[in-house]
Protein backbone atom coordinates (compact mmCIF):
# COMPACT_ATOMS: atom_id res chain seq x y z
CA UNK A 1 0.00 0.00 0.00
CA UNK A 2 1.34 3.49 -0.76
CA UNK A 3 0.73 6.16 1.78
CA UNK A 4 -0.21 9.59 -0.28
CA UNK A 5 -0.64 13.01 0.92
CA UNK A 6 -2.85 15.66 -1.03
CA UNK A 7 0.45 17.49 -1.90
CA UNK A 8 1.97 14.32 -3.45
CA UNK A 9 -0.57 13.26 -5.83
CA UNK A 10 0.50 13.64 -9.52
CA UNK A 11 -1.62 15.52 -12.56
CA UNK A 12 -3.85 11.95 -13.18
CA UNK A 13 -4.56 11.25 -9.46
CA UNK A 14 -5.56 15.37 -8.51
CA UNK A 15 -8.95 14.49 -8.39
CA UNK A 16 -8.87 11.88 -6.21
CA UNK A 17 -9.29 14.49 -3.09
CA UNK A 18 -13.35 15.36 -4.27
CA UNK A 19 -13.91 11.79 -5.02
CA UNK A 20 -12.89 10.60 -1.34
CA UNK A 21 -14.69 13.55 -0.03
CA UNK A 22 -18.20 12.45 -1.81
CA UNK A 23 -17.14 8.73 0.02
CA UNK A 24 -17.40 10.88 2.78
CA UNK A 25 -20.64 12.74 2.58
CA UNK A 26 -22.11 9.27 1.00
CA UNK A 27 -21.37 7.46 4.28
CA UNK A 28 -22.59 10.67 6.73
CA UNK A 29 -26.02 10.31 5.07
CA UNK A 30 -27.06 8.04 7.50
CA UNK A 31 -27.08 8.75 11.32
CA UNK A 32 -25.58 5.68 12.14
CA UNK A 33 -24.65 1.87 10.61
CA UNK A 34 -24.37 0.35 14.31
CA UNK A 35 -22.58 -1.78 15.53
CA UNK A 36 -20.75 -1.48 11.82
CA UNK A 37 -18.78 1.83 10.67
CA UNK A 38 -20.84 4.21 8.51
CA UNK A 39 -18.88 3.80 5.06
CA UNK A 40 -19.00 5.33 1.52
CA UNK A 41 -17.40 4.35 -1.69
CA UNK A 42 -17.32 5.65 -4.93
CA UNK A 43 -16.53 4.25 -7.96
CA UNK A 44 -14.49 6.17 -11.03
CA UNK A 45 -13.36 5.36 -14.75
CA UNK A 46 -10.51 7.40 -14.71
CA UNK A 47 -9.59 8.60 -18.34
CA UNK A 48 -6.91 11.04 -18.92
CA UNK A 49 -7.93 11.60 -22.36
CA UNK A 50 -11.74 11.26 -21.82
CA UNK A 51 -11.79 12.60 -18.46
CA UNK A 52 -12.55 10.85 -15.20
CA UNK A 53 -16.24 9.27 -15.21
CA UNK A 54 -18.30 8.26 -11.78
CA UNK A 55 -19.59 4.77 -12.50
CA UNK A 56 -21.41 4.49 -9.14
CA UNK A 57 -21.63 5.53 -5.93
CA UNK A 58 -23.38 3.68 -2.82
CA UNK A 59 -22.88 3.50 1.50
CA UNK A 60 -23.97 1.08 3.92
CA UNK A 61 -27.57 1.58 5.76
CA UNK A 62 -26.72 -1.00 8.48
CA UNK A 63 -26.15 -3.62 9.75
CA UNK A 64 -26.86 -6.94 7.59
CA UNK A 65 -27.49 -4.38 4.73
CA UNK A 66 -25.07 -4.07 1.76
CA UNK A 67 -22.00 -3.16 2.34
CA UNK A 68 -20.73 0.68 0.69
CA UNK A 69 -18.26 -1.02 -2.19
CA UNK A 70 -20.69 -3.76 -3.09
CA UNK A 71 -23.73 -1.51 -3.16
CA UNK A 72 -22.08 1.21 -5.44
CA UNK A 73 -20.56 -1.66 -7.92
CA UNK A 74 -24.64 -2.17 -7.95
CA UNK A 75 -25.15 1.22 -8.28
CA UNK A 76 -22.52 1.18 -11.05
CA UNK A 77 -24.06 -1.82 -13.00
CA UNK A 78 -27.53 -0.31 -12.87
CA UNK A 79 -26.14 2.73 -14.50
CA UNK A 80 -24.72 0.92 -16.91
CA UNK A 81 -28.29 -0.73 -17.94
CA UNK A 82 -30.17 2.31 -17.88
CA UNK A 83 -27.28 4.23 -20.38
CA UNK A 84 -27.75 0.93 -22.29
CA UNK A 85 -31.47 1.51 -22.76
CA UNK A 86 -32.39 -2.26 -21.17
CA UNK A 87 -35.53 -2.87 -19.62
CA UNK A 88 -36.77 -3.26 -17.07
CA UNK A 89 -33.82 -1.62 -15.09
CA UNK A 90 -32.01 -3.76 -12.96
CA UNK A 91 -32.99 -3.86 -9.22
CA UNK A 92 -31.73 -0.61 -7.74
CA UNK A 93 -29.22 -3.36 -5.46
CA UNK A 94 -28.68 -5.86 -7.71
CA UNK A 95 -26.15 -6.38 -10.45
CA UNK A 96 -26.21 -9.35 -13.08
CA UNK A 97 -22.29 -8.58 -14.26
CA UNK A 98 -19.61 -8.98 -12.46
CA UNK A 99 -16.46 -6.75 -14.66
CA UNK A 100 -16.18 -2.75 -14.47
CA UNK A 101 -14.89 -1.10 -17.09
CA UNK A 102 -10.81 -1.48 -16.88
CA UNK A 103 -9.01 1.51 -15.16
CA UNK A 104 -11.83 1.64 -12.55
CA UNK A 105 -10.81 2.73 -9.35
CA UNK A 106 -12.70 2.42 -6.26
CA UNK A 107 -12.85 5.75 -3.38
CA UNK A 108 -13.79 4.08 -0.01
CA UNK A 109 -13.52 5.45 3.56
CA UNK A 110 -12.61 2.42 5.33
CA UNK A 111 -10.34 -0.38 4.40
CA UNK A 112 -12.57 -2.75 2.84
CA UNK A 113 -13.81 -5.81 4.94
CA UNK A 114 -11.95 -9.32 4.27
CA UNK A 115 -13.99 -11.96 6.84
CA UNK A 116 -17.89 -13.37 6.04
CA UNK A 117 -20.60 -11.77 8.52
CA UNK A 118 -24.12 -10.91 7.55
CA UNK A 119 -22.55 -10.24 4.68
CA UNK A 120 -19.63 -11.28 2.09
CA UNK A 121 -15.89 -9.50 2.54
CA UNK A 122 -16.12 -6.51 0.56
CA UNK A 123 -12.36 -7.17 -0.51
CA UNK A 124 -12.97 -9.98 -2.89
CA UNK A 125 -16.53 -7.82 -3.86
CA UNK A 126 -13.89 -5.52 -5.26
CA UNK A 127 -11.65 -8.07 -6.91
CA UNK A 128 -14.21 -10.04 -8.78
CA UNK A 129 -15.89 -6.61 -9.96
CA UNK A 130 -12.67 -5.90 -11.56
CA UNK A 131 -11.73 -3.02 -9.99
CA UNK A 132 -7.84 -2.14 -10.62
CA UNK A 133 -7.05 0.30 -7.56
CA UNK A 134 -8.59 0.71 -4.47
CA UNK A 135 -8.18 4.67 -2.21
CA UNK A 136 -8.74 4.76 1.51
CA UNK A 137 -8.99 7.04 3.77
CA UNK A 138 -8.61 5.16 6.85
CA UNK A 139 -7.61 1.18 8.06
CA UNK A 140 -10.34 -0.85 9.83
CA UNK A 141 -9.65 -1.05 13.31
CA UNK A 142 -11.25 -4.33 13.62
CA UNK A 143 -9.15 -7.14 14.28
CA UNK A 144 -10.63 -9.43 11.94
CA UNK A 145 -10.11 -6.38 8.86
CA UNK A 146 -7.08 -4.73 10.06
CA UNK A 147 -4.30 -4.82 7.41
CA UNK A 148 -6.06 -8.46 5.91
CA UNK A 149 -8.27 -6.41 3.55
CA UNK A 150 -5.05 -4.67 2.21
CA UNK A 151 -3.33 -7.52 1.78
CA UNK A 152 -6.05 -9.41 0.06
CA UNK A 153 -6.64 -6.37 -2.66
CA UNK A 154 -3.16 -6.82 -2.90
CA UNK A 155 -2.65 -9.83 -3.33
CA UNK A 156 -5.39 -10.03 -6.46
CA UNK A 157 -2.95 -7.62 -8.25
CA UNK A 158 -5.00 -3.86 -6.70
CA UNK A 159 -3.42 -1.45 -6.29
CA UNK A 160 -4.02 -0.04 -3.20
CA UNK A 161 -3.45 3.94 -1.69
CA UNK A 162 -3.89 5.42 1.60
CA UNK A 163 -5.32 9.05 1.57
CA UNK A 164 -3.57 9.80 4.36
CA UNK A 165 -5.02 13.90 4.60
CA UNK A 166 -8.29 12.23 4.99
CA UNK A 167 -7.81 10.46 7.89
CA UNK A 168 -9.14 12.49 10.40
CA UNK A 169 -12.24 13.38 8.77
CA UNK A 170 -13.03 9.80 8.46
CA UNK A 171 -12.28 8.35 11.75
CA UNK A 172 -14.54 11.06 12.95
CA UNK A 173 -16.96 10.09 11.00
CA UNK A 174 -16.55 6.62 12.83
CA UNK A 175 -15.35 7.60 16.36
CA UNK A 176 -18.00 5.13 18.51
CA UNK A 177 -16.75 2.37 16.01
CA UNK A 178 -12.96 3.37 16.59
CA UNK A 179 -13.79 3.99 20.85
CA UNK A 180 -15.52 0.26 20.84
CA UNK A 181 -12.44 -1.17 18.84
CA UNK A 182 -9.87 0.89 20.36
CA UNK A 183 -10.73 1.79 23.72
CA UNK A 184 -13.09 -1.11 24.70
CA UNK A 185 -16.28 1.40 25.19
CA UNK A 186 -18.41 3.87 23.57
CA UNK A 187 -17.55 7.32 22.86
CA UNK A 188 -19.76 9.29 25.42
CA UNK A 189 -21.70 12.30 24.49
CA UNK A 190 -23.30 14.06 27.44
CA UNK A 191 -26.31 16.54 26.67
CA UNK A 192 -27.28 19.40 28.80
CA UNK A 193 -29.90 22.47 28.60
CA UNK A 194 -29.63 25.68 30.96
CA UNK A 195 -30.37 29.40 31.33
CA UNK A 196 -28.35 32.00 30.65
CA UNK A 197 -27.28 32.13 34.48
CA UNK A 198 -26.87 27.96 34.65
CA UNK A 199 -29.94 26.62 35.47
CA UNK A 200 -32.47 23.76 34.46
CA UNK A 201 -35.24 24.60 35.96
CA UNK A 202 -37.32 26.79 38.14
CA UNK A 203 -36.88 26.10 41.99
CA UNK A 204 -40.62 24.23 41.37
CA UNK A 205 -39.02 21.70 39.20
CA UNK A 206 -40.62 23.44 35.66
CA UNK A 207 -38.52 23.23 33.00
CA UNK A 208 -40.76 22.33 29.98
CA UNK A 209 -39.33 24.00 27.97
CA UNK A 210 -36.31 25.69 28.27
CA UNK A 211 -35.10 25.38 24.96
CA UNK A 212 -36.74 26.44 21.43
CA UNK A 213 -38.14 23.85 19.33
CA UNK A 214 -35.59 23.76 16.75
CA UNK A 215 -33.08 22.97 19.56
CA UNK A 216 -35.02 19.85 20.37
CA UNK A 217 -35.31 19.16 16.89
CA UNK A 218 -31.62 19.11 17.24
CA UNK A 219 -31.47 16.59 19.81
CA UNK A 220 -33.23 14.06 18.15
CA UNK A 221 -30.67 13.91 15.92
CA UNK A 222 -28.12 13.58 18.89
CA UNK A 223 -30.40 10.75 19.75
CA UNK A 224 -30.43 9.07 16.11
CA UNK A 225 -26.63 9.07 16.19
CA UNK A 226 -26.73 7.01 18.87
CA UNK A 227 -26.79 3.55 19.67
CA UNK A 228 -27.98 3.63 23.45
CA UNK A 229 -29.94 6.78 25.38
CA UNK A 230 -28.66 6.89 29.48
CA UNK A 231 -30.82 8.38 31.92
CA UNK A 232 -30.97 8.08 35.84
CA UNK A 233 -33.97 6.22 37.89
CA UNK A 234 -34.82 9.88 39.54
CA UNK A 235 -34.86 11.37 36.48
CA UNK A 236 -37.45 9.04 34.97
CA UNK A 237 -39.61 9.20 38.52
CA UNK A 238 -39.21 12.85 38.08
CA UNK A 239 -39.77 13.44 34.26
CA UNK A 240 -41.70 10.27 33.06
CA UNK A 241 -39.95 10.67 29.73
CA UNK A 242 -39.74 8.80 26.81
CA UNK A 243 -36.51 8.81 25.59
CA UNK A 244 -38.13 8.12 21.75
CA UNK A 245 -37.28 9.24 18.18
CA UNK A 246 -39.34 11.07 16.96
CA UNK A 247 -38.27 11.29 13.11
CA UNK A 248 -41.37 14.09 12.48
CA UNK A 249 -39.68 16.24 14.27
CA UNK A 250 -36.60 16.45 12.72
CA UNK A 251 -37.33 18.37 9.62
CA UNK A 252 -36.17 15.44 7.63
CA UNK A 253 -36.36 15.41 3.58
CA UNK A 254 -37.66 12.60 2.24
CA UNK A 255 -34.58 11.24 0.75
CA UNK A 256 -33.04 11.92 3.91
CA UNK A 257 -35.99 9.86 5.98
CA UNK A 258 -35.32 6.87 3.31
CA UNK A 259 -31.94 6.77 3.92
CA UNK A 260 -32.69 6.50 7.84
CA UNK A 261 -35.16 3.63 7.44
CA UNK A 262 -32.81 1.75 8.88
CA UNK A 263 -32.23 3.35 11.90
CA UNK A 264 -36.24 4.35 12.64
CA UNK A 265 -36.65 0.83 12.87
CA UNK A 266 -34.06 0.33 15.56
CA UNK A 267 -33.91 2.80 17.61
CA UNK A 268 -31.46 3.40 20.66
CA UNK A 269 -31.78 1.52 23.95
CA UNK A 270 -33.22 3.48 26.09
CA UNK A 271 -30.87 2.82 29.20
CA UNK A 272 -31.68 3.23 33.03
CA UNK A 273 -29.60 3.10 35.96
CA UNK A 274 -32.03 1.40 38.54
CA UNK A 275 -29.43 0.30 41.00
CA UNK A 276 -32.19 -0.55 43.69
CA UNK A 277 -34.82 -2.10 40.93
CA UNK A 278 -37.42 0.83 41.25
CA UNK A 279 -38.27 1.36 37.58
CA UNK A 280 -41.90 0.71 36.51
CA UNK A 281 -43.64 -1.42 34.11
CA UNK A 282 -46.02 1.73 33.05
CA UNK A 283 -43.19 4.00 32.48
CA UNK A 284 -43.42 5.74 29.25
CA UNK A 285 -39.23 4.99 28.92
CA UNK A 286 -40.49 1.14 28.97
CA UNK A 287 -43.46 1.70 26.89
CA UNK A 288 -41.92 3.00 23.71
CA UNK A 289 -40.85 0.97 20.70
CA UNK A 290 -37.42 -1.11 20.69
CA UNK A 291 -35.61 -2.35 23.61
CA UNK A 292 -35.16 -0.35 27.18
CA UNK A 293 -32.46 -2.04 29.74
CA UNK A 294 -31.96 -1.38 33.06
CA UNK A 295 -29.22 -1.65 35.32
CA UNK A 296 -29.36 -2.35 38.89
CA UNK A 297 -27.14 -3.47 41.86
CA UNK A 298 -26.99 -7.35 42.70
CA UNK A 299 -29.73 -8.59 44.86
CA UNK A 300 -32.00 -5.74 44.23
CA UNK A 301 -34.93 -6.39 43.45
CA UNK A 302 -34.43 -10.21 43.39
CA UNK A 303 -38.04 -10.75 45.49
CA UNK A 304 -39.77 -9.23 42.89
CA UNK A 305 -41.74 -10.57 39.96
CA UNK A 306 -39.19 -10.33 36.83
CA UNK A 307 -40.42 -7.84 34.52
CA UNK A 308 -42.11 -8.61 31.41
CA UNK A 309 -41.53 -5.07 29.25
CA UNK A 310 -37.58 -4.26 29.84
CA UNK A 311 -34.42 -6.12 30.33
CA UNK A 312 -32.82 -5.92 33.54
CA UNK A 313 -28.98 -6.49 34.12
CA UNK A 314 -26.67 -6.47 37.35
CA UNK A 315 -24.31 -4.51 37.62
CA UNK A 316 -21.19 -4.14 40.84
CA UNK A 317 -21.33 -0.87 42.71
CA UNK A 318 -19.17 2.20 42.10
CA UNK A 319 -17.38 1.18 45.13
CA UNK A 320 -17.98 -0.82 48.04
CA UNK A 321 -19.89 2.51 50.27
CA UNK A 322 -21.80 3.24 47.02
CA UNK A 323 -25.30 2.47 46.81
CA UNK A 324 -24.94 3.24 42.67
CA UNK A 325 -24.11 1.35 40.42
CA UNK A 326 -20.39 1.66 38.36
CA UNK A 327 -20.63 3.94 35.12
CA UNK A 328 -17.86 2.28 33.21
CA UNK A 329 -19.48 -1.35 33.90
CA UNK A 330 -22.40 0.03 32.54
CA UNK A 331 -20.52 0.98 28.99
CA UNK A 332 -18.39 -2.06 29.05
CA UNK A 333 -21.50 -4.47 29.05
CA UNK A 334 -22.61 -1.60 26.31
CA UNK A 335 -19.96 -2.09 23.93
CA UNK A 336 -18.88 -5.57 24.55
CA UNK A 337 -22.79 -7.11 24.88
CA UNK A 338 -24.52 -4.89 22.55
CA UNK A 339 -21.69 -3.40 20.90
CA UNK A 340 -22.89 0.37 21.30
CA UNK A 341 -20.56 2.54 19.31
CA UNK A 342 -21.52 5.37 20.43
CA UNK A 343 -23.89 6.44 23.86
CA UNK A 344 -25.60 9.81 24.72
CA UNK A 345 -26.19 10.76 28.36
CA UNK A 346 -29.32 12.65 29.09
CA UNK A 347 -30.08 12.63 32.58
CA UNK A 348 -30.11 15.10 35.79
CA UNK A 349 -26.95 17.27 37.28
CA UNK A 350 -26.17 14.22 39.79
CA UNK A 351 -25.86 11.61 37.07
CA UNK A 352 -24.53 14.00 34.31
CA UNK A 353 -22.06 15.06 36.60
CA UNK A 354 -20.84 11.23 37.42
CA UNK A 355 -19.95 10.77 34.20
CA UNK A 356 -17.86 13.93 33.65
CA UNK A 357 -16.43 13.80 37.27
CA UNK A 358 -15.30 9.91 36.12
CA UNK A 359 -13.67 11.26 32.77
CA UNK A 360 -16.05 9.05 31.10
CA UNK A 361 -17.44 11.93 28.66
CA UNK A 362 -15.66 12.39 25.67
CA UNK A 363 -18.39 15.27 24.51
CA UNK A 364 -20.20 17.69 26.67
CA UNK A 365 -23.00 19.57 24.39
CA UNK A 366 -24.95 22.47 26.10
CA UNK A 367 -28.11 24.22 24.68
CA UNK A 368 -28.14 27.85 26.13
CA UNK A 369 -31.48 29.43 26.34
CA UNK A 370 -31.65 33.44 26.30
CA UNK A 371 -33.50 33.71 29.38
CA UNK A 372 -33.24 33.68 33.25
CA UNK A 373 -35.00 31.38 35.44
CA UNK A 374 -33.11 33.36 38.59
CA UNK A 375 -31.19 32.29 41.68
CA UNK A 376 -33.03 29.82 43.40
CA UNK A 377 -33.35 27.59 40.17
CA UNK A 378 -32.06 24.16 39.59
CA UNK A 379 -28.31 24.49 38.93
CA UNK A 380 -26.74 22.74 35.96
CA UNK A 381 -24.90 20.01 37.67
CA UNK A 382 -24.36 19.02 40.65
CA UNK A 383 -20.17 19.62 41.22
CA UNK A 384 -19.41 20.55 44.77
CA UNK A 385 -16.59 20.93 46.81
CA UNK A 386 -13.74 22.41 45.13
CA UNK A 387 -11.79 24.77 46.75
CA UNK A 388 -9.44 26.15 44.35
CA UNK A 389 -9.71 27.33 40.98
CA UNK A 390 -7.07 24.81 39.51
CA UNK A 391 -9.51 22.43 40.90
CA UNK A 392 -11.86 23.57 38.18
CA UNK A 393 -12.73 20.76 35.15
CA UNK A 394 -11.70 22.77 32.70
CA UNK A 395 -12.89 21.91 28.74
CA UNK A 396 -12.09 23.43 24.96
CA UNK A 397 -14.92 25.08 23.08
CA UNK A 398 -15.18 22.60 20.02
CA UNK A 399 -17.91 24.85 17.59
CA UNK A 400 -21.06 26.99 19.07
CA UNK A 401 -23.74 27.10 16.55
CA UNK A 402 -26.85 29.10 16.74
CA UNK A 403 -29.65 26.28 16.89
CA UNK A 404 -33.05 28.77 16.53
CA UNK A 405 -33.15 31.43 19.36
CA UNK A 406 -30.79 29.28 21.39
CA UNK A 407 -26.59 28.53 21.59
CA UNK A 408 -25.00 25.34 20.88
CA UNK A 409 -21.80 24.55 22.26
CA UNK A 410 -20.23 21.68 21.92
CA UNK A 411 -16.77 20.74 24.08
CA UNK A 412 -14.14 18.22 24.95
CA UNK A 413 -12.92 17.64 27.83
CA UNK A 414 -9.57 19.09 28.22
Amino acid sequence: MQTLRNTELDVQQAAWPQYMQRAIELAGSVFTAAPNPRVGCVIVKEDAQAGDRVLGEGWHKGAGLPHAEPDAIADAHCRAAEARGDTPVIDSRRAQEKSLPAGSTAFVTLEPCCHTGRTGPCSLALIEAGIERVVIASRDPNPKVSGGGIAALEAAGVEVFFLSDFEDSARRLNRGFFSRLERRRPFVRCKLAMSLDGRTALANGDSKWITGAEARSDVQRLRAECDAIVTGIETVLADDPSMTLRPEEMGLSPQQLERNEHRFSNPPIRVVLDSQARLSDSAKIVLGSGRCLAYRLNGAGESAAAPSRYESRFAPSANVSDSRVSLPSVLDSLAGLDECNEVLVEAGATLSASFIEAGLVDELIVYIAPKLLGSDGRPLLGISGLDRLSDALEFDVNTVELIGADIKVTLRPR
